[in-house]
């Protein structure tokens, strides 16, 4: 990793690294056969054979090439790509993808982590409603090139929801996902911004009763950190830059020092959705202490 490489320099190398080419994708890597459904990282390089027969590969400075399979699901193809293959791409050229979805406010990234269902998106989404435009979906990417403050490159993957978050949102429909899915691809009503942004905040999503925002402080923020971490992309980072204990004990203790995390309670459903958005709005403004 370069110290000296700035954020523009990092979202350049991005878009060089994640350049796609038609070509013949070898059947494994590194002496270990990959068969469909599954992926190996190792030397430098990812691959990835999809159940439908299309292989991938990443090689660094060759960019991705696909072997497409005769009848191949095009629409599936666009996941892998937004989803494994970039997330391999980032790790193995200095990236720590963390779980969260995220928008942009005041020059700096609110992110919000949880588990699958904990409304990650459709918070992201909802709160263009007031103007906050979406950074991410899913997965966040923080530049680990210069350790002096986290920057995090924008959203690689369009936003995705299913039909009752995309009415409570208001976002605008841009087509299916895909077969079995379940949602559609998005437009949120704020747009979505295209710039690296420092990270702002860490948010941890609960259920409950009430509303409540509680900030997260000491050892609390490694857990925290362990939540956000909880996700196939962590098993990436980890294949590709091989850390030790204390290498990763370290990541974390720099995270939990640099950025500020809350954990934020709220009731989920329709009917609160509104005064939801409102809160978190007001906390994020500055207007609302925890």
């Amino acid at each position: 990793m370069n110290p000296q490489r700035t954020p523009e320099q990092s979202q350049a190398l991005l878009a060089c690294e994640t350049r796609l080419a038609e070509g013949r994708v070898p059947a494994c890597l590194g002496g270990v056969v990959v068969p469909p459904g599954q992926y190996r990282l190792a030397e430098n390089a990812f691959l990835l054979h999809a159940e439908d027969g299309t292989r991938f590969i990443y090689r660094r400075g060759q960019g991705i090439t696909v072997q497409r399979a005769a009848g191949g699901d095009r629409a599936a193809e666009e996941l892998w790509l937004n989803g494994s293959i970039y997330a391999a791409v980032a790790c193995l050229n200095g990236f720590l993808p963390l779980h969260a979805s995220a928008v942009a406010h005041d020059g700096q990234v609110i992110a919000f982590t949880g588990p699958a269902g904990a409304g990650k998106s459709t918070l992201a989404a909802g709160l263009g409603r007031l103007g906050m435009p979406l950074f991410c979906d899913d997965t966040l990417l923080v530049d680990l090139a210069d350790r002096r403050h986290p920057v995090c490159m924008p959203g690689h993957k369009r936003l995705k929801l299913r039909d009752d978050a995309l009415s409570l949102t208001g976002a605008a429909v841009a087509g299916p996902v895909g077969a079995g899915t379940g949602k559609s691809y998005a437009r949120p009503i704020a747009g979505d911004v295209a710039a690296p942004l420092p990270l702002g905040e860490l948010i941890a999503l609960a259920d409950g009763e009430d509303f409540s925002w509680q900030a997260v402080n000491g050892a609390q923020r490694l857990a925290l950190l362990n939540e956000a971490s909880d996700h196939h992309t962590h098993d990436l980072f980890l294949a590709a830059t091989r850390p030790s204990r204390s290498g990763i004990f370290a990541l974390w203790a720099w995270l939990a020092g640099a950025v500020p995390m809350a954990r934020l309670t709220r009731p989920r459903g329709a009917a609160n959705f509104d005064a939801v958005l409102a809160r978190v709005a007001e906390r994020i403004g500055g207007q609302e202490q925890a």
